[in-house]
């Protein structure tokens, strides 16, 4: 099988394409190349004959067109992520996540791609109260912020186009995911850089939020099933069943450093932060046989770990707007 990987430089999709590699027969990586993009990520298949890297927009549709020919899946990993980037500026992620998810889309129709797979987030639910029951996928989607709301657009785009065209089109919502390679402005590479560069812990609000935490491999696992064995127009969940409060991960992060809750430091909370991310991943792990492998607390050592020996990997990403404490008031 020859796959089209979008945004494989990014964290998620570099772990699912060094995690692949010698599953297909070839892949494709098409990445712009962006604040969050990192070559190093994949630098040591750099040769690798399976491989193929592509630098390009995938709004841009002669680029698109060009990287859809002869492949039979796509993946779509490309997007802004950050949902405090998308409060300070939500220009970018209307057009990576909206305008960049239709051209592929278009790309794939005209080039007849058997499988399009779209990678989503557990964020277009919207929140969840603290005594409700986990989402699950024919739950209504209600986006809080830009970046959930362009996500959510994306997902009605990939499943129109499977009701109108015939694509065989799935969309994946997934929870929170940490592990090797994740930019350093997320919470808990920050976290770990930031106390390991002396400075206070900033955490929103009280702490109090609650997300669900998987482990990044864990989510290429479920992916490589949903692309091999996914039932086209549908919608799967991934989760690891790990839903903990903010302040309780940096607290397990500083105490895995040696160092004291002192140094944490509450400051001011983001504008429409949803309060609980929670969904109900049965219908990927009855279906398709997926279940998590690696647990929460092992994980987050392995996490720290290897930030602590792969600090020549973040320091040329960090500077002030990646660690500022309260970034969605940076333009």
């Amino acid at each position: 099988m020859n796959i089209l990987v979008t945004g494989g430089l990014g964290f998620i999709g570099s772990n699912f394409i060094l995690n692949s590699i010698n599953d297909y027969d070839k892949i494709t990586n098409i990445d712009n190349m962006s604040y969050g993009s990192n070559i190093e990520n994949l630098r040591s298949i750099e040769g690798n004959k399976r491989y193929t890297f592509v630098k390009g927009d995938i709004a841009d549709k002669e680029k698109t067109l060009e990287c859809t020919k002869e492949v039979d899946a796509v993946i779509n990993f490309a997007a802004e992520t950050h949902v405090d980037r998308s409060i300070a500026d939500p220009a970018p992620f209307v057009h990576s996540n909206v305008l960049g998810t239709y051209t592929l889309l278009e790309a794939a129709r005209l080039n007849d791609v058997e499988k399009f797979v779209q990678v989503s987030t557990d964020e277009v639910y919207g929140s969840a109260e603290m005594d409700e029951s986990p989402f699950k996928e024919d739950d209504r989607l209600n986006p809080s912020n830009p970046y959930s709301a362009t996500k959510a657009a994306a997902e009605f785009l990939v499943l129109a186009y499977h009701k109108t065209y015939g694509i065989k089109t799935i969309v994946t919502r997934c929870t929170n995911n940490f592990g090797p390679f994740q930019y350093p402005e997320k919470l808990i590479p920050k976290t770990i850089i930031r106390a390991v560069k002396g400075l206070k812990v900033p955490v929103y609000g009280k702490g109090e939020q609650v997300r669900s935490w998987m482990y990044v491999l864990d989510h290429v696992n479920a992916l490589k099933l949903v692309l091999n064995k996914g039932r086209s127009g549908e919608v799967y969940n991934i989760t690891a069943w790990n839903e903990k409060r903010n302040r309780d991960v940096v607290s397990s992060i500083l105490s895995l450093l040696g160092l004291a809750d002192d140094i944490i430091e509450y400051v001011e909370d983001r504008p429409g932060h949803d309060f609980r991310y929670s969904v109900d991943s049965s219908k990927i792990q009855n279906e398709l046989s997926w279940v998590p492998k690696y647990k929460f607390e092992e994980a987050l050592r392995e996490t720290v770990e290897w930030y602590l020996k792969n600090r020549d990997w973040w320091e040329p990403l960090v500077d002030e707007r990646t660690l500022h404490p309260t970034p969605w008031k940076l333009r």
